[in-house]
């Protein structure tokens, strides 16, 4: 038991020194076997809506009394919300639960992000779901005619694959943070994730051409326009200031 516990702790410290080249393959693995079970796999009807896709390709998760996870993905949103996919930004995530248990096991975890305020959410630092931002576990199958209520409202719909079979997965308590080192390695400079997710100024990297070009294959259009969002939020321009004190005179 104290070997398993130690093993668990040495593979989630070592997790963040493996390569974003086999990162991104193993992200484009995912998402190619994604694709190659409809049946079985995130509704394209839903994926047409996603403005933003998070791969977390081979999550470690152990537990000895106290349990907890740990992963390094890859995020990547449509250009403005929605046109063509993007350049990605790295991200850590990890979580933990008390309770009588042991093991440890390692999957596959793909959530895609329905709206531009859940994209915008995501980029604060240490953005908790479930409690930062709305998510539950997805449907499954070629359309999302059976979701319920609770997944047609949440920011974010989350899954995992076992033994090869996609199925919805909560990830209420993970936390999600942006990989700030991650990415200034990928790009060769220091970049913010907003940059890299939010503007078409951050060209795609060589690594991530072909984790692009699958999930173009499987959504080639969709998304929201990032810039539709909480219009509420926008801070007073002069104009209608002026106006406001003209109604009021």
């Amino acid at each position: 038991m104290k070997r398993l516990t130690l093993t668990i702790l040495f593979l989630t410290l070592c997790a963040p020194v493996f390569g974003s080249q086999t990162q991104f393959q193993k992200a484009t693995e995912v998402v190619r076997d994604l694709v190659a079970t409809p049946e079985k796999g995130i509704p394209r009807d839903l994926l047409n809506k996603a403005v933003c896709v998070g791969i977390i390709p081979s999550e470690l998760k152990g537990a000895f009394i106290v349990g907890g996870s740990y992963g390094r993905g890859v995020l990547v949103c449509r250009d403005h919300g929605n046109g063509p996919w993007g350049a990605p930004s790295m991200f850590t995530v990890g979580g933990g639960s008390f309770g009588f248990q042991i093991g440890g096991k390692s999957t596959d975890v793909v959530f895609i992000v329905m709206s531009p305020e859940g994209a915008r959410k995501l980029l604060q630092d240490k953005v908790k779901l479930g409690g930062n931002v709305s998510v539950a576990a997805g449907p499954v199958g070629r359309s999302a005619e059976g979701a319920t209520d609770a997944q047609l409202h949440a920011e974010i719909l989350s899954y995992s694959r076992a033994r090869g079979l996609f199925a919805g997965a909560s990830l209420d308590g993970t936390v999600i943070d942006q990989d700030e080192d991650d990415n200034a390695k990928l790009y060769g400079r220091e970049v913010s994730a907003k940059q890299i997710l939010f503007s078409d100024k951050v060209p795609v990297p060589p690594q991530a051409r072909e984790l692009d070009d699958v999930l173009a294959k499987y959504s080639p259009s969709g998304g929201q326009e990032f810039h539709s969002v909480s219009q509420s939020q926008k801070q007073p321009g002069p104009s209608s200031v002026a106006s406001g004190r003209e109604g009021r005179q």
